[in-house]
């Protein structure tokens, strides 16, 4: 029998997340792991009316080649250099795209060298500006969302059971109505969206973070389980050259299963002039490096899911943690109005539950973890 939680799971991703339409085109990726979650899905998708498609990776992450071991050791530069047909195509003219991450090993691509992934970064930079670009405008309904696995749950120091637990848990679909409960978070949150409209000045004071920034014309996002399920945050792209002072992340910082420790950024005028970390700073540097945007903020936000209680070494949870703030160098929203582009979207988490603060046009908004409204 299939887990009631993993049938809840699929019809809170088709009905609320993608909000699936008759007629839809729906990419499915994902890998083999997921099968069970992935039948339902599609099951969901052709009772919604859509036309369900799908893309398995089999090795590696969610990505853009589906074999990224062998992709990596044996691709030329042009092969690098080259836009995937299939994925230009759907991500350019599919209404929606269903995500199930489910890997089986996390460190897949640790020892990868470092130039061939950026130059990859690069490659494929015109698809993830699709997502967000197509995204903000309402043509494109993307969703990420997660399927446990062993690997997972060793990163999290989990048995397999207790991560289903966390996992489904975090998502709620270990209710009877996930989607009610996902629609009462958005109304929650509309609170604090709300106040910070038409507002243009963020100080962060904390013993990990001394920073402002500018986020006159631009708008924060209701984070509410939509694009990302687990969910539970607000965001924004601050204006790009605004951002000054420094910050300390606290949790290790994992891109692409490369964990890189003790993170500390110095932004002048916007841009990261100086970057340390205790662990793997050259290839902290390597991404920076990506490209012109990749220096620059393309998102701040605060996490506002105090039901994800720990840190999983797994950013889709990681950084929804209720009293925590997150930042993400590269690409930003459009529907933020943020102007940066990039081929990397980096983000990295700070804790705020102790001797924190955030001020909003000089009053006080957030302190030690909790809103003050």
């Amino acid at each position: 029998m299939t887990d009631i939680r993993i049938e809840r799971m699929a019809r809170l991703l088709v009905e609320y997340s993608a909000n699936i339409q008759p007629g839809d085109k729906v990419l499915i990726e994902s890998q083999p792991a997921a099968e069970p979650l992935i039948r339902e899905v599609f099951k969901r998708i052709l009772m919604a009316g859509g036309n369900p498609h799908m893309f398995i990776s089999l090795s590696g992450f969610v990505s853009l080649t589906g074999l990224d071991d062998i992709f990596y050791e044996f691709a030329n530069d042009k092969q690098l250099d080259f836009a995937p047909t299939f994925y230009t195509l759907a991500y350019d003219s599919f209404d929606s795209r269903i995500r199930i991450h489910a890997i089986s090993n996390t460190k897949a691509l640790t020892n990868v060298d470092m130039e061939k992934q950026a130059r990859r970064n690069r490659a494929v930079e015109p698809v993830l500006k699709t997502q967000f670009n197509r995204g903000a405008a309402g043509a494109f309904k993307w969703v990420t969302t997660q399927y446990p696995t062993p690997a997972y749950a060793q990163s999290a120091d989990m048995s397999l059971t207790e991560y289903e637990n966390f996992l489904f848990s975090a998502c709620h679909v270990d209710e009877e109505d996930p989607i009610a409960f996902w629609k009462s978070v958005r109304a929650e949150q509309q609170s604090k969206v709300d106040a910070l409209a038409g507002h243009e000045k963020i100080e962060v004071h904390s013993p990990n973070c001394d920073l402002t920034l500018s986020i006159k014309g631009r708008s924060f996002i209701n984070a509410c389980g939509t694009s990302n399920m687990p969910d539970g945050e607000i965001f924004t792209g601050p204006v790009e050259d605004s951002v000054n002072g420094w910050v300390r992340f606290t949790y290790p910082a994992i891109y692409q299963g490369v964990e890189v420790d003790g993170v500390e950024l110095k932004f002048v005028n916007g841009r990261v002039a100086e970057a340390k970390a205790t662990k793997n700073l050259k290839y902290l540097e390597s991404i920076l490096d990506t490209d012109a945007g990749s220096r620059y903020l393309g998102e701040f936000a605060i996490g506002t899911n105090f039901g994800v209680k720990k840190f999983t070494r797994n950013i889709l949870f990681d950084e929804k943690i209720g009293g925590t703030i997150h930042m993400a160098v590269g690409l930003g929203y459009p529907d933020t109005g943020s102007k940066n582009e990039s081929a990397i979207h980096w983000d990295m988490i700070c804790d705020m539950r102790a001797g924190a603060e955030i001020l909003v046009d000089g009053s006080l908004f957030y302190k030690d973890g909790e809103f003050k409204l």
